[in-house]
């Protein structure tokens, strides 16, 4: 994915949204932040949630971070690959390391996430 084309929070998280589905990862600039990953806590399919809920957790050598639900819905898939290679989110975060996927109940709160650009000059502030 082209880190253009997607969505951001302030949390650090990158949405990658359709009509009904989101992709939802860690951003570049978190997983370097976080340091090397040693385990990822993901939700089972099936459980909803609300914008701003924490839907699992990333660990890595530095701390324990809540990863926090970019977007109102469902979780209908999440990157089995991450159980046994939590790394996977170091070497690639915006492809192979995604975490979740998820049917989107809100489409409005598309609207409220960063675009590439803002999300840049937001992550410059806080360097």
């Amino acid at each position: 994915m082209k880190t253009e084309e997607l969505k951001y929070t302030k949390d650090h998280i990158w949405v990658y949204a359709d009509s009904d589905t989101a992709v939802i990862g860690l951003s570049n600039y978190a997983q370097q932040e976080l340091g090397d990953i040693v385990f990822v806590e993901m939700p089972e399919t099936g459980k909803t949630f609300k914008k701003g809920e924490p839907i699992g957790t990333v660990e890595s050598v530095k701390s324990v971070s809540d990863i926090l639900s970019p977007l109102s819905g469902e979780i209908t898939d999440f990157n089995k690959i991450l159980e046994d290679t939590p790394e996977t989110i170091n070497k690639d975060p915006y492809g192979d390391g995604w975490i979740v996927k998820m049917s989107i109940s809100n489409k409005d709160e598309i609207d409220e996430l960063l675009d590439y650009a803002a999300y840049e000059e937001f992550t410059e502030s806080e360097s």
